[in-house]
């Protein structure tokens, strides 16, 4: 019976110098050869997960996107290559204008699925995929429902950031914060966890059957969904606490060596 393996991107799959190893991308390979269902799941957009996706060659299968904000299916039978699955979305505009009270610095950005952002100021190179256009600011919720935003801290630090993030006490959404002075906004019930269930539902695998690796505290759900959740052996203790098991960090293959075990022997 397959394993349903969810594989975060940033620090599991990549090293932190945006690198895939051949070692991990080869064990990732065998494992989809061997009929084992491999899903993506990042807090990254399905723009920039999809490098990724053709480094590894997988032509089939799934991605959780957004942290479970967008699911997108692979299928070489869509035109395009992909269908978008599901998207969960949120009233984000009273949200926005409270934080940005509370952070008069900080840079906003809402995603445009499949295509990039409205963002209130430029973000600094390489942190947004795909397009992005400069709005105002009263115009960056586009007056309707949104999927995510990202909110980059100016001149706080990430200590400061994460305090004033804090004292906002803020109900009816999700969010993760990162380890600088940067935070994601999602629907209320939305992360990499219900994204993989859904995956998983769809699918029909059960649920002993999943292995979920990630190194960040946007996996942390994910690793407590996990038949075995696998952290990152760089991850911090919180992260390590979320999860079952520990593999090696990402700079030994870490990844190679959690799924090792389920592969062929021959």
């Amino acid at each position: 019976m397959p394993w349903l393996i969810a594989l975060d991107i940033d620090g599991t799959l990549l090293d932190y110098d945006g690198s895939l190893s051949p070692v991990v991308r080869d064990a990732v390979i065998a494992a989809e050869q061997a009929g084992h269902q491999v899903v993506l799941a990042s807090g990254r957009d399905m723009t920039a997960m999809q490098p990724i996706v053709a480094q590894l060659g997988l032509t089939n299968g799934w991605m959780v996107c957004s942290n479970g904000c967008v699911i997108v299916r692979l299928d070489p039978h869509f035109g395009a290559g992909y269908w978008i699955e599901q998207v969960s979305t949120f009233d984000a505009e009273p949200l926005i204008k409270e934080i940005a009270e509370h952070l008069p610095t900080a840079r906003f950005a809402v995603e445009d699925v499949g295509r990039g952002y409205r963002v209130s100021q430029a973000f600094n190179e390489g942190e947004l995929a795909g397009d992005y256009q400069v709005v105002p600011f009263d115009q960056l919720a586009g007056g309707g429902l949104v999927t995510r935003v990202v909110i980059r801290g100016g001149d706080e630090t990430p200590e400061e950031f994460s305090q004033a993030i804090a004292e906002l006490g803020m109900t009816g959404v999700g969010y993760f914060v990162g380890y600088n002075a940067w935070m994601d906004l999602v629907p209320s019930g939305v992360s990499k966890a219900s994204g993989l269930e859904h995956v998983r539902e769809k699918i029909n695998i059960p649920l002993e059957r999943t292995i979920a690796i990630g190194d960040g505290h946007n996996d942390i759900d994910m690793l407590q969904w996990a038949g075995r959740g696998i952290a990152m052996g760089q991850a911090d203790l919180e992260v390590r606490l979320a999860a079952d098991e520990v593999t090696e960090p990402v700079s030994r293959d870490g990844v190679a060596h959690a799924i090792r075990p389920i592969l062929p022997t021959h």
